[in-house]
């Protein structure tokens, strides 16, 4: 069930600072392996202490963002999270996310964006490249 245009989804990827790199025509192959959902409220995207194997891109509807039990914040619509389990397999999600009420949104899962690299091996360079640009200004930062 498609809901959203690819031009939209590459619209809303482009925001991702994993992405910054992507050409538009990357964006668009990226939008094209995504799977668009609606779901209900109460639906638990990501739980707190679980490895993650997606990237959730919201559209309409908000999620809440608890840690430890307690919620943090509020992700609306153009908010995405999740980015990291696209690259690493280890890391668990630091969070639960769950809907605040009905939402629909994307989601980018680390079976078909692998699927994708290994035909696109420049995306992955791509995507890698601001990776490694975003752990430097973390890094000056902490400094």
């Amino acid at each position: 069930m498609q809901l959203f245009s690819h031009d939209a989804k590459a619209d809303a990827l482009a925001k991702a600072p994993l992405f910054r790199n992507l050409s538009r025509a990357d964006l668009v192959g990226l939008a094209k392996v995504t799977e668009d959902l609606e779901v209900e409220e109460g639906k638990v995207l990501a739980r707190e202490g679980d490895i993650g194997h997606e990237f959730f891109v919201l559209v309409d509807g908000e999620v809440d963002v608890a840690k430890d039990g307690q919620s943090v914040r509020k992700l609306g619509p153009g908010d995405f999270f999740g980015e990291i389990a696209l690259i690493w397999e280890s890391p668990r999600r630091t969070a639960t996310v769950t809907a605040a009420g009905p939402v629909r949104l994307f989601v980018l899962t680390r079976q078909a964006f692998r699927g994708l690299i290994d035909h696109h091996p420049d995306i992955e360079e791509k995507v890698l490249e601001a990776l490694e640009e975003r752990v430097r200004g973390t890094e000056s930062a902490d400094a």
